[in-house]
């Protein structure tokens, strides 16, 4: 991007001028005051400088008596092969304006619309243009500022020069993150540090806090082993509630198949008593008939025996009374003698008789009597030995029988005392049971509400110690968790923000760790491309400075100092004039006129590597000999012959500049004000 024109509006001593320039090297000459500098400086304006050595203001700039200041520069945007310079601007030509007030306000119009300074700084960074790099815009006495700048100052504007300042930001950016990523893991290490011991305070409270969850969690199943433990109580105490109920129902239903088994035995018994009773009726009575007859026969026995006896006595009686009788007779017929005895004979006799006659017949019939009586007696006899035959064995049957009867009736009486011991154990099993029902209903509520009370808790598990045990262990965790009362549930969350900040942190640091290596390798890697490129470029421009050197009769050569540190790294330039040994080129060492030429031949000599296409320099030989102003003139025109550059020389006379191919502008003050007199 070339200027294709310059248009001053009140530019300290122009009033209106247009300047008009063409490719290749463009003179502006003119006597001292006529306004040569003040075109550069209108241009510099206009691309951007803020800065400028004719005023501390750039209000002081504006023509005495106006209030504003316009400066314009027509830019060439005309397509190259095929492509505009500012391909985002589809014209030939750029208007680009800056304008400064009096009341000190400025700004910049581009294609006559506002624009900001950025908008000016990127339209013009695009083609390389800055305006404040005095080897692109070397002002007037620039070249002893130049030579007064450190070596690595002069690096840097090289390097911004020839569009190498990215390599220096690639390296720059690249010592930034290095260094960033060193301070970086210097803090993550002294943080990691204070994170690890902060955390090992926490981690000891943490374990703490973990035995204190752990004991909790255990108090908590303890709670719940106690609530299921008194469930399984409350259970086994139905279970064996049930049990014994259940015995007892079976002791019951035993008691009652055995009472039913007794009565039915002693049905069997009653019967067997009341048949043994017939029995022994049936015998009594025929015992009874036995003893009658047994008696009856006795009796008719003894009444025979007695009627025989009687019989025999009073047949005997019978005989002595008779025999008394006669006697007393007797007695009486002898006493009596005056009696008849022979009448009383009769009588006697008569009586003997009939005795005898009343005897034969009662002997017969007493015998008759006594043989009857002696068959009923011997008869009695034989019937009354059967009879008490018959009677002993009834009574040996009746003892049987009532022994039989006893022995029922005591087995009788054993199985009533058995079904009343049974019933009374009936009872009392059942009243037992009753108890029992009311105390496993009791136990059942108990129950239901322990179950309902540990199923809040928690699950059923299984109990596998006793409510007393489960208490003592909780009493001895409770003592253990008091003994961690200061531990809180905030340990926990610190430990785990510490623990995920010291794993952070770590990988932090492993990243950084990382990063740093890859910022080392990254710096290396740019540092090695800086030092290349700029090692490439110096030796070229090394090359040409000698061979520009050799046509003053001088010599000297281009250095890179400290060229493995970018900061340190700095451009020293060697001049010996007229067969000296080279020295560091400085204000002290060469003449005016030396320093000058010294940095107009490296200045030319860098020319080929310059990016911007628009480069000027003001009255650079001042303090010249005749001879090397004509050979840096020559120098000036062969270095842009043939380029697509523009070069503005301001200089007091032409005459140095004699060829052909050159733009020549010659301004003039008249009267305060300049003018462009002559374009050729």
């Amino acid at each position: 991007m070339l200027v294709q024109e310059v248009i001053l509006e009140n530019i300290m001593s122009y009033e209106y001028a247009r300047i008009p320039f063409k490719p290749g090297v463009n003179i502006v000459c003119g006597p001292n005051g006529a306004g040569k500098s003040s075109i550069l400086l209108g241009i510099s304006l206009a691309l951007g400088q803020s800065y400028t050595e004719r005023s501390k203001k750039l209000s002081d700039l504006i023509r005495w008596g106006k209030d504003q200041a316009r400066v314009t520069l027509i830019l060439d945007n005309s397509r190259k092969a095929e492509r505009r310079p500012i391909p985002k601007i589809d014209k030939d030509q750029i208007f680009l304006t800056r304008v400064l007030r009096r009341d000190g306000k400025y700004w910049f119009e581009l294609e006559n619309k506002a624009a900001t300074k950025q908008n000016v700084d990127r339209l013009l960074s695009k083609v390389g243009v800055d305006p404040n790099n005095m080897l692109i815009l070397m002002h007037q006495n620039m070249t002893e500022q130049f030579i007064v700048l450190s070596p690595q100052e002069k690096l840097r504007m090289v390097e911004a020069a020839v569009g190498f300042e990215s390599y220096r930001r690639n390296v720059s950016e690249a010592q930034r993150k290095l260094s960033r990523v060193l301070s970086e893991e210097e803090s993550v290490g002294k943080l990691l540090e204070s994170a690890e011991q902060t955390l090992a305070y926490w981690r000891e409270q943490y374990d703490r806090y973990q035995q204190k969850k752990q004991l909790i969690l255990k108090r908590r199943f303890l709670e719940r082993e106690l609530a299921w433990a008194q469930v399984a109580k409350r259970e086994k105490a139905v279970y064996d509630l049930k049990n014994e109920i259940q015995k007892e129902q079976a002791e019951i239903q035993e008691i009652e198949e055995e009472i039913k088994t007794i009565e039915n035995q002693q049905t069997q018994l009653q019967s067997a008593l009341n048949q043994t009773k017939e029995q022994w009726n049936k015998l009594f009575e025929e015992r009874l008939l036995l003893e009658r007859d047994s008696a009856r026969h006795e009796s008719n026995l003894a009444l025979s025996d007695k009627t025989l006896k009687d019989t025999l006595s009073w047949s005997e009686s019978h005989k002595a009374a008779t025999k008394d009788y006669i006697n007393k007779l007797e007695q009486l017929s002898r006493a009596n003698p005056q009696g008849n005895p022979a009448n009383l004979q009769a009588q006697l006799d008569e009586i003997a008789r009939t005795y005898e006659q009343i005897e034969e017949s009662w002997i017969q019939q007493i015998g008759n009597m006594s043989e009857s009586l002696r068959k009923q007696i011997e008869a009695s006899t034989e019937q009354l030995k059967a009879l008490k035959e018959r009677i002993v064995d009834a009574d040996a049957q009746m003892t049987k029988i009532n022994h039989e009867a006893e022995t029922t009736r005591e087995a009788l009486i054993d199985s009533k005392i058995r079904l009343a011991l049974l019933q009374n154990q009936k009872d009392n099993l059942q009243k037992d049971i009753e108890k029992r029902n009311r105390e496993l209903h009791s136990i059942t509520l108990e129950l239901n509400a322990e179950t309902k009370k540990a199923e809040e808790i928690g699950p059923k598990i299984a109990a596998l110690k006793s409510v007393e045990e489960t208490l003592d262990e909780m009493r001895l965790t409770d003592g253990h968790i008091a003994a961690l009362a200061d531990v809180s549930e905030d340990i926990e969350k610190m430990y785990e923000s510490y623990s995920k900040l010291y794993l952070e942190l770590k990988d932090k640091a492993q990243l950084v760790a990382e990063n740093r290596a890859k910022a080392l390798a990254e710096v290396k890697i740019r540092m090695e491309a800086w030092h290349k490129v700029i090692q490439d470029l110096l030796d070229h421009v090394n090359l040409q400075y000698q061979m520009i050197l050799a046509n003053a009769q001088a010599m000297g050569e281009v250095g890179l100092l400290n060229e493995h540190d970018i900061e340190a790294a700095g451009l020293q330039i060697y001049v010996g004039f007229k067969g000296a040994k080279p020295v560091p080129l400085d204000a002290y060492t060469q003449s005016g006129g030396e320093r000058s030429t010294a940095t107009i031949m490296f200045l030319l000599a860098l020319q080929q590597h310059v990016r911007s296409p628009f480069r000027a320099v003001d009255e650079y030989d001042i303090h010249m000999d005749p001879k090397n102003r004509e050979v840096i003139a020559q120098m000036i025109v062969s270095s842009i012959s043939g380029s697509d550059s523009q070069y503005l020389v301001i200089t007091p006379s032409q005459i140095t500049f004699a060829q052909k191919d050159i733009h020549v502008i010659t301004v003039q003050n008249i009267e305060g004000t300049s003018i462009v007199k002559e374009v050729h």
